[in-house]
């Protein structure tokens, strides 16, 4: 297979580490997983946002920063294909959304000292899933601090990560995923590696599922 480190990418609740779990099983790949737990800022934010948007994002970014740059800048012998549920451009993405002008201006300097020191992935996976099922997903995995999110702020993050995707230069599947079900259909996860196996020409590639 030609790609050796692929991201998934996708809204609050889109289901990107379910997909990342199957994807790096099926492909006996390396894993990179998130660590948003760890974020003492994370159930603050929720309750007063503009009081903590600042420490919530820098956070994430340490984290995310260090996490890749460890595991990424370390050969695994027994690996060649990493699947991570994350990009690190994904700060940057949220922090647009959370921070005022000013501090994301000092937020984005910081962002493009560290990412110079990244990898980029040779592949992006996108899961697009309309807000209703975003919100569904949300309550289903019961995470106390995020049962209260409006509609609207999903809405804006999911258009800032198309506005990414339209102008970023990885190459990308976009899965719509309003009917996918990789855990229980087969045919939905086969259908994303029969993509990954054979490539495809230009810089996206579109996917659905009936």
């Amino acid at each position: 297979m030609q790609y050796h480190y692929i991201t998934i990418e996708g809204n609050i609740g889109a289901g990107k580490t379910t997909l990342a779990h199957l994807l790096a099983k099926r492909l006996n790949a390396r894993l990179i997983l998130e660590e948003f737990a760890d974020n003492p800022f994370l159930p603050k934010f929720y309750e007063n946002p503009k009081q903590y948007a600042f420490p919530l994002e820098l956070f994430f970014m340490a984290e995310r920063f260090k996490q890749q740059k460890d595991m990424l800048h370390t050969t695994d012998l027994f690996h060649s294909i990493t699947v991570s549920d994350y990009l690190f451009t994904k700060c940057l993405l949220f922090a647009k959304v959370n921070l005022p002008e000013e501090e994301f201006k000092l937020y984005q300097k910081l962002f493009d000292i560290m990412e110079q020191q990244l990898i980029f992935p040779d592949l992006l996976i996108y899961l697009h899933s309309p807000v209703s099922r975003l919100q569904a997903n949300i309550k289903r995995r019961n995470r106390s601090y995020e049962q209260q999110i409006p509609d609207s702020y999903l809405l804006n993050i999911q258009e800032t990560y198309m506005n990414y995707i339209r102008q970023c230069g990885i190459k990308t599947i976009f899965i719509d995923a309003s009917n996918a079900d990789f855990l229980s259909d087969e045919t939905h996860l086969q259908a994303v590696l029969n993509v990954l196996h054979d490539g495809f020409a230009g810089d996206q590639f579109y996917l659905e599922f009936e």
